[in-house]
């Protein structure tokens, strides 16, 4: 099938999902966002600063929503992203998202990325009654329906998957001396609370070294000099893009080979893996729960042969390695489905009730057994994981789907 077909194809089901009739409609229903016409859906990226490797996350969302306008748009709405660079920084994404709420009145607050910059917003979304969805970051306070009902995560939380790796370095590696690079924030920490509890009270003596850092550091080297000096045999590496391409690197130079274990906010070829260098990143462990697109074993999946063709007519240039792509494709495409839920009913109120309310739905790229459920008390949409291990140019997965449930 040629490249144009593909495009072709990808455009026709997509048109043909987003305009399929929502039976048993109410009455139309409109919050501030919403008309008969258009759809307003708020975000912020980090575009710059220290996190700008994520931006492209931001960037494929907005190429996804101009293919689904290119299709009809979701029953017959046009979608308008409105998308503002936060730096990554807290005050900043709180800035701007009293501008979107308060200036641009969008319907919903989608994808804004990080923990530190969610954290800024939350309570301000969860007090004005405005959706925050799909929450770009695995922290597990974005799945506290009770306490929170206007927010809700996506990916699976950071605590859960870092339980995955502690329980397989007991289960594999002979006399374990763990060092643990992360960031010094929520994000790390959450990451960190999980991998011990993960580890369980009795093993805890096995973290010999815990190194953090400052976003705003200029690199991790004297970490991983210091990691390697404790004598630890096993890393877990818990760093954003630029710094694990660090750390990869930094580990080679000096060459400190533990078992190395990467917590898959990082899991990119292009931002990660190619910088710090491939010879350098072989063997390395993380937790998956999407198709790598560049991996040959996926390249006839109809869902990855319709994001070759949305990138090649909607983000030509982008590199296919940069998983950012993959990762905006596929919560993009979560949100079109509660959006075409949601009908002629655009409230807040029930855009929550659908993202409250997903059935085991298999959105673009995920690998196969990997869905998303959720309900009034579960919070969190994926929950299902596989180990891979960075091979060649691709992962190489091994063990069968992991699940958890964090409720």
């Amino acid at each position: 099938m040629t490249s144009r077909s593909f495009r072709l194809q990808a455009l026709a089901v997509l048109a043909a999902v987003l305009s399929c009739p929502v039976w048993a409609r109410a009455e139309k229903s409109y919050d501030p966002g919403a008309s008969d016409t258009e759809i307003r859906i708020g975000n912020t990226s980090p575009y710059s600063g220290p996190a700008s490797a994520y931006g492209n996350i931001g960037r494929t969302i907005e190429a996804v929503f101009r293919m689904a306008n290119d299709a009809g748009g979701v029953n017959g709405r046009r979608l308008t992203f409105l998308t503002y660079d936060d730096a990554y920084a807290p005050p900043r994404a709180l800035e701007m998202t009293r501008r979107l709420v308060e200036e641009d009145n969008v319907l919903v607050v989608f994808q804004t990325l990080g923990t530190a910059p969610n954290s800024a917003i939350h309570r301000y979304l969860n007090t004005k009654q405005v959706p925050q969805l799909f929450v770009a970051s695995g922290a597990t306070k974005w799945g506290q329906p009770k306490a929170f009902p206007w927010t809700i995560g996506l990916q699976p939380s950071y605590a859960t998957e870092a339980a995955v790796y502690a329980r397989h370095i007991l289960a594999n590696v002979p006399e374990p001396r763990i060092g643990i690079l992360m960031q010094n924030d929520d994000y790390g920490r959450d990451y960190l609370a999980g991998f011990m509890a993960g580890l369980g009270e009795a093993n805890q003596r096995l973290v010999v070294l815990r190194a953090t850092y400052e976003t705003t550091d200029p690199t991790v080297d004297s970490q991983i000099i210091a990691l390697k000096g404790s004598g630890a045999n096993v890393f877990f590496n818990i760093t954003t893009p630029k710094f694990a391409a660090q750390a990869i690197r930094k580990a080679a130079e000096i060459g400190w080979r533990p078992a190395h274990y990467l917590n898959g906010v990082s899991a990119s070829f292009a931002t990660v893996f190619k910088p710090a260098g491939l010879d350098a990143s072989q063997g390395i462990i993380l937790a998956l729960y999407r198709k790598d697109v560049t991996d040959p074993q996926w390249h006839d999946a109809p869902d990855v042969q319709a994001w070759r063709a949305f990138m090649a007519r909607y983000m030509p240039g982008a590199d296919p390695a940069d998983d950012g792509h993959n990762y905006g494709y596929m919560a993009a495409h979560v949100l079109l489905e509660v959006l075409r839920k949601s009908g002629d009913d655009l409230t807040r109120a029930n855009i929550m009730r659908q993202a409250a309310s997903l059935k085991q739905f298999a959105a673009p790229l995920l690998l196969p057994g990997v869905t998303l459920t959720t309900g009034r008390d579960d919070f969190f949409p994926i929950e299902s994981v596989r180990l891979g291990r960075v091979k060649g140019q691709s992962f190489e997965l091994f063990g069968d789907v992991i699940s958890v449930e964090n409720r």
